[in-house]
């Protein structure tokens, strides 16, 4: 089937929940895509943080390979090598003591809301201890737990009245967060870096308080870092910046390598709160899924990654920063490491298609933020090319609006 075929099949048999890119993936390497025609993109996106090193990395393609032979499915009434070794790899970089597998970031998510109200309730912590704070900006998931934690109305409104409960504090504002604590607040969650909501990094000075407030009223503190851990910023987990340990954290995106795989890390105290038959899952934590993502973090130690990402990052971040004092339409850079954000003052989905046009993958989220979240491998010279090509995109920007054209109008019109 060609791209059109494709297309007029998807439009015909699927749901229309995703705005697609025309764009016809049939294979890739490195940090490089092929459509079916033989063009190539370099991908600054990655499949949305999840190919963290790239297309057919040959540690991984080995291992998958092994790993057909043997089994792909092992239910979790029996036992097999890899959740162990996986879960034992975790808890030695994170800190924390246990670990439950699932199959995406908004099942963690949801283990973690019923983790934390399951602790308060079995340890008789007080009654109507149930509630969770989360952030303005936030997003957490679209099942129902995960999207009651989530802030924007766009996701939420159309599918109210969600699970109660759940309260919201104004990003980094200290004395709202006290403000909002009580004896009935039983967890917070946050992503310490943001993803969806536009790349925004929660401040050290509220991270901190969030910590002494949940220490105070035995509250437990959840760490969201789906996008932002597993070494997209430079370090295992971002909450390392800043020496705070969470009591729960949640991850996916790249720990599968693109098999569905999600985690939730807890400690010794809470995480006897899941006794037998109280959670489970059917498909989290199977022997492919878990050997892959031991694989994963044994690569990001072998190859020396994490300090990689943080020298590509730097790079990155700064060429960027030489963009936004070019043109007055870029008014911010945000993130760390390969997990930054640029914001324009008009909406970026245009910038998208056009970076597409020039052979490059990238997205836009919260609207006018242009979302970079490259392969972990990704070069300094591929960063350069695109760099160049935003440039250049950026000009016709600037000059369609110094004349005024009707091109204008895609980038605002101002």
């Amino acid at each position: 089937m060609n791209l059109k075929q494709i297309v007029e099949a998807e439009s015909r048999y699927l749901t229309s929940n995703y705005k697609k890119y025309p764009l016809f993936v049939e294979k890739g390497r490195k940090c490089i895509v092929y459509d079916y025609a033989g063009k190539r993109y370099i991908d600054l996106l990655a499949g949305i943080a999840v190919n963290a090193l790239g297309y057919n990395h040959p540690r991984i393609t080995n291992i998958f390979r092994k790993q057909l032979k043997k089994s792909v499915h092992v239910c979790n009434l029996f036992y097999h090598p890899y959740q162990a070794l996986l879960a034992q790899k975790l808890v030695e970089i994170s800190g924390l003591q246990k670990a439950f597998f699932c199959n995406s970031g908004t099942e963690a998510v949801e283990a973690a809301f019923k983790l934390a109200r399951g602790y308060a309730y079995k340890n008789q912590l007080g009654e109507g201890k149930h509630e969770i704070l989360t952030l303005d900006n936030a997003f957490h998931g679209r099942t129902y737990g995960a999207l009651s934690a989530t802030a924007s109305d766009k996701y939420r409104k159309p599918y109210e009245p969600l699970v109660p409960g759940f309260r919201f504090v104004r990003f980094n504002a200290v004395d709202h967060l006290h403000a909002s604590f009580n004896d009935r607040v039983c967890a917070i969650i946050i992503e310490p870096l943001q993803g969806e909501g536009g790349i925004h990094a929660c401040s050290e000075a509220f991270l901190k308080a969030a910590r002494d407030l949940c220490d105070q009223h035995r509250a437990l503190l959840i760490f969201d870092e789906i996008q932002c851990g597993i070494g997209r910023t430079g370090c295992y987990f971002y909450y390392e910046k800043f020496g705070i340990r969470p009591d729960i954290l949640t991850l996916a995106k790249p720990l599968g390598l693109g098999i569905p795989l999600g985690a939730l890390l807890t400690t010794d105290a809470v995480a006897p709160t899941f006794g037998p038959g109280d959670h489970g899952t059917t498909f989290g934590g199977g022997p492919l899924a878990c050997r892959l993502g031991f694989e994963f973090l044994k690569v990001l130690q072998d190859e020396g990654l994490l300090e990689e990402i943080r020298e590509k990052g730097d790079y990155f971040r700064t060429e960027l920063l030489g963009l936004k004092e070019k043109y007055s339409f870029a008014t911010d850079v945000r993130g760390e490491g390969l997990m930054l954000g640029m914001q324009l003052d008009f909406p970026a989905r245009e910038i998208v298609n056009r970076c597409l046009e020039a052979g490059f993958i990238i997205n836009v989220t919260n609207d006018n933020v242009l979302r970079f979240l490259p392969p972990y491998i990704i070069t300094k010279k591929e960063i350069s090319k695109f760099i160049k090509a935003l440039d250049k995109i950026f000009s016709e920007v600037a000059q369609a609006r110094t004349e005024g054209s009707p091109a204008a109008a895609l980038a605002g019109g101002h």
